[in-house]
């Protein structure tokens, strides 16, 4: 008996499923839609001209393709997250040969960018191997090690009201000030290195990240962006032009009290930048 009749399929029924397979595969990359693949989909990082976009509706991120990636539930450690809301990421990226910045984007219905009592924070993460190999997705493990960044929906709030704060400085007119404690924050991204479960460390460090965010019509749109030359190669993701490197994703929703290993994820997929031409 034929593997595939083992498994109740019968040959004659699968000829007509691969071909509309392949005959999708061919019209959706017709139409510039890219195919999601369960392993080896290249995540481009675009070389252009000029300075990386600093914000999420920069037009230059009009002209470069996104990729459309899958998101699971995280069901390795307990407590186990079968079913996060997030079920897509939107993923754009480019360069200039000396900064890096990627744009994500995913629908969540709900802005959570406050921390109090029984909240909790939407959140986004990047997570790059430290090294050659990749390690463990959700927090690396012992001697393989990964580098987060970890965007905060709080910390964004922090920074933008701290900005608004001074604006209203500058324009005072008399006008009886508010009085509230804004933390001082280095970026809306932290800098972050695990080695397994329980053993995440902040980068004493902070701010070679940043992060700029908006929420509109249930939609997050979050950059993040770093120099590509590395200062701190043992504690620190290389970002190299010319080379293909794994990455991965993680996603929160304050809304659905997701915080820590609750959440929705994205692994390894492989990350390519463009090589930089010099003639």
């Amino acid at each position: 008996m034929a593997p595939l009749e083992r498994l109740g399929v019968r040959s004659h029924s699968i000829i007509p499923l691969i071909s509309g397979l392949l005959f999708g595969a061919l019209v959706l990359g017709w139409l510039g839609i890219p195919v999601v693949s369960s392993e080896g989909m290249i995540i481009r990082s675009h070389l252009i001209d000029g300075d990386v976009p600093s914000a999420p509706d920069d037009p230059a991120w009009a002209k470069v393709p996104p990729m459309i990636l899958p998101l699971s539930g995280q069901v390795i450690t307990r407590p186990v997250w079968p079913e996060p809301t997030a079920r897509a990421l939107s993923v754009s990226s480019v360069h200039n040969g000396k900064e890096i910045a990627f744009l994500l984007e995913w629908q969540d219905n709900t802005k959570n960018d406050r921390l109090t009592p029984g909240t909790f924070r939407d959140g986004i993460a990047i997570g790059l191997p430290l090294g050659d190999a990749p390690a463990f997705f959700c927090m690396g493990q012992l001697d393989h090690y990964i580098n987060i960044w970890h965007w905060k929906a709080d910390w964004q709030s922090d920074i933008d009201r701290r900005a608004a704060r001074a604006m209203e400085k500058k324009g005072e007119s008399g006008e009886v000030r508010r009085f509230e404690v804004i933390p001082r924050r280095a970026s809306s991204v932290e800098d972050l290195v695990g080695g397994g479960f329980s053993t995440l460390t902040s980068k004493q460090a902070q701010g070679r990240i940043q992060g700029k965010a908006t929420w509109k019509d249930g939609v997050w749109r979050v950059i993040m962006r770093r120099p590509l030359t590395s200062t701190d190669p043992e504690n620190e993701a290389r970002l190299e032009p010319g080379r293909l490197q794994s990455i991965a994703f993680a996603v929160w929703n304050g809304e659905n009290k997701e915080r820590n290993g609750q959440k929705a994820v994205a692994p390894w997929y492989q990350l390519l930048i463009d090589p930089v031409v010099r003639l």
